[in-house]
């Protein structure tokens, strides 16, 4: 079977609308942690609990995103409207941002925010806050992702607010653990010996590859992995996008000649936070995932604050299911 998961957020939070996603189709849920604690999400992880089992879905997978070393920007007290050649400030008096990133900003970097949604130039850079162009403009939103391309920054694998996570994870029915930004097997090393002392031994550990590095690192990643993430998001802010595809073809072959599951993310089913239809394009991307080899397919945005959430689970699901029987008749 190929897992569908689906992920946490306010357009699926009922046990309702839980139970129609299992009932679709659904396999597991991810909950991003980058925003919330395990026990601020408590209720909603009942409702996920009850419903898998009104569907008749023994075990559902929870898995959890870490906060980790994936940057984000600082909270917003309400959304910022960037304008394109409009000049912006990251940190004091300005967007805030992460000490390291700050550290590492220089004139004429680039600065890609919100999964690459809009990109901004640094021109200057003095006293603990660097003044930047925006270059693509839209609607910023506090704790979105940073990426600075070209440049590794390297930081703790596990944030304390992490740690206290792991500590309940078990508690809360948590069966694996997302790490982003992985770049050596010696990380994932740590990472289990961390789960182990916190008493989520148990836990998978599911290495994201959003970085260049990390892609060219794989055969030290794999065998400490138990499941290997194609992170599209990130992955494709580090590279040309018409990249993009054969990397993930590349990573996909690897995991397959490795015997190590695989799943891919980001963008499968976009079209449906508004629409109840997705597009062609989109059906043939989950096809191919799985004809490629793919243990899971994962939506994000979709389920979490989309208007369709079953109906983009039992689309994921359909697809699956029909790319696996293509494969069973070839």
């Amino acid at each position: 079977m190929t897992h569908i998961y689906g992920t946490f957020g306010p357009a699926c939070g009922s046990q309702e609308t839980l139970e129609a996603m299992f009932r679709a189709g659904m396999t597991g849920m991810r909950l991003n942690l980058s925003h919330c604690n395990l026990q601020d999400s408590a209720d909603m992880l009942r409702a996920f609990h009850a419903a898998a089992a009104a569907a008749g879905v023994n075990a559902p997978q929870l898995v959890i995103d870490t906060q980790g070393p994936e940057l984000r920007i600082g909270a917003l007290e309400s959304p910022m409207s960037l304008q394109n050649s409009a000049v912006v400030f990251f940190g004091k008096e300005g967007i805030p941002f992460p000490k390291p990133v700050l550290e590492a900003l220089e004139p004429g970097c680039e600065v890609l925010l919100d999964d690459g949604k809009l990109a901004l130039q640094v021109t200057a850079v003095e006293n603990g806050r660097a003044e930047a162009k925006v270059l693509r403009g839209g609607t910023l939103t506090g704790r979105k992702s940073i990426k600075l391309p070209g440049k590794d920054l390297r930081l703790p694998v596990l944030t304390e607010r992490d740690i206290r996570n792991i500590r309940r994870a078990t508690e809360f029915g948590v069966t694996g653990l997302l790490q982003p930004f992985v770049h050596s097997g010696e990380e994932l090393c740590r990472l289990r010996q961390i789960l182990q002392e916190n008493g989520a031994g148990s836990l998978k550990l599911f290495a994201k590859i959003e970085t260049l590095e990390g892609a060219a690192n794989l055969p030290d990643i794999l065998p400490q992995a138990d499941v290997v993430v194609i992170a599209r998001g990130d992955l494709g802010n580090d590279m040309p996008l018409w990249h993009l595809p054969a990397v993930q073809k590349d990573i996909s072959a690897a995991c397959r000649a490795a015997g190590k599951p695989f799943i891919v993310v980001t963008q499968m089913l976009s079209s449906m936070e508004h629409s109840p239809v997705p597009t062609r394009a989109e059906v043939s991307d989950i096809f191919n995932a799985v004809a490629d080899g793919a243990w899971g397919v994962m939506v994000t945005g979709e389920t979490a604050v989309g208007e369709y959430p079953a109906e983009t689970i039992r689309y994921l699901s359909r697809t699956a299911e029909e790319a696996r029987h293509w494969l069973e008749a070839q």
